[in-house]
């Protein structure tokens, strides 16, 4: 059986249900760099234990928390003999430190992203980061975007394999899309008024551009509502409703897995207006659901995942009219039609299959 070390940041749920498939194959031991208690912007809820298919280790003697931690411990376990090292990421303190001595000893491992934008840089940070990209001696990664990423920045293209990214098993995935009388039947159960319904879900954090999906519904019919689920809304964006007079945007805070299922199979189209996602999961989880997703050409999910007018939209980031547009588009479309269209192409993404590329990746290195 493979032996396998991954060092990555934190015990994410769905790491932590990836590691538990491949742990089914191969002996996985994983490195988390972060401590829970330092990651303020995560509901202890959103944590997953996992069922105990990998060996998990809390690095010690950490400098720093968050993204700034430092590991120091790291190094006595990159001395092992694993048939596979991989780091997740590039920029963190911890795995700054465990690929340069890697590269010193000698050490073959690869580098894992799970998405990636090309960004203008300046000459010393596009230095840097050509610098770190280029340490490993090969590279994990999800799709043609994140690929043209590391060809950017000097990988070898012949050394990167790349891999389906999910966070939902095969099971996950709905047969067939939900219809409008099942959903009309949810929307009642959950106390939502209005005829049509978007799904929005994440963090209330400037980056996933909420703020601008709020500016796009005045442009919106008011028998359509807007449900924002996964955080707690500050006063910027209770006070910009407001102003809006949006009585049909409504912001839900966190859910578990089970009350966001029945969101999701409630709605009709799910939109994330991110300003810059490296993936964006929840995009994953939508079409698993069914459902036509609108987001942004930031967001490498999107830009992977959904094709215009077959399965949803692409449009620019900060650009509110033509969220509202596109939006518009897909409920006055067939969307019983391009949720279908979404069901057929998650199918090719899941935890399985996830499992299952990274070992034979493992596996042909021989």
């Amino acid at each position: 059986m493979k032996r396998i070390l991954f060092l990555t940041n934190y015990a994410s749920p769905y790491r932590v249900r990836f590691f538990d498939e491949l742990g089914k194959s191969a002996q996985v031991t994983v490195l988390y760099s972060d401590r829970r208690g330092t990651l303020s912007h995560r509901d202890e809820k959103w944590f997953e234990e996992g069922e105990g298919g990998f060996r998990g280790v809390q690095l010690s003697g950490a400098i720093g928390k968050g993204r700034r931690t430092l590991c120091l411990s790291v190094l006595r376990w990159l001395k092992r003999d694993y048939d596979a090292i991989i780091v997740a990421g590039y920029s963190s303190p911890t795995a700054i430190l465990a690929m340069l001595w890697m590269r010193l000893m000698g050490i073959p491992f690869y580098m894992e992203i799970d998405g990636g934008l090309i960004r203008e840089s300046s000459g010393l940070r596009y230095r840097i980061k050509r610098f770190l990209v280029r340490l490993p001696s090969g590279w994990l990664t999800t799709g043609k975007y994140p690929t043209h990423f590391l060809t950017h920045y000097g990988a070898d293209p012949k050394r990167i394999a790349e891999y389906p990214f999910s966070s939902l098993f095969a099971g996950d995935i709905l047969p067939e899309t939900p219809s409008q009388a099942e959903k009309q039947a949810l929307r009642e159960k959950l106390g939502i008024p209005e005829k049509r319904m978007i799904l929005a879900v994440g963090q209330f954090i400037y980056r996933k551009g909420f703020d601008v999906l709020l500016r796009g519904a005045k442009d919106m019919p008011a028998d359509v509502g807007i449900y924002i689920v996964g955080g707690e809304a500050d006063e910027r964006y209770t006070k910009l409703r407001q102003e809006l007079g949006l009585e049909n945007v409504h912001f839900w805070g966190f859910r578990p897995r089970q009350e966001l299922a029945e969101l999701y199979m409630a709605a009709d189209v799910f939109c994330l207006p991110t300003r810059e996602d490296i993936w964006g999961l929840v995009v994953n989880e939508a079409m698993a659901f069914g459902l036509p997703v609108v987001t942004t050409e930031q967001c490498v999910a999107g830009l992977e995942l959904v094709e215009n007018g077959v399965n949803g939209y692409l449009v620019p980031i900060e650009d509110p009219d033509a969220l509202a547009e596109s939006l518009n588009k897909v409920l006055s479309s067939d969307m019983e039609a391009m949720g279908r269209a979404s069901l057929q192409k998650i199918q090719g993404y899941t935890i399985e299959k996830m499992a299952e590329a990274h070992l034979a990746i493992v596996q042909e290195k021989e």
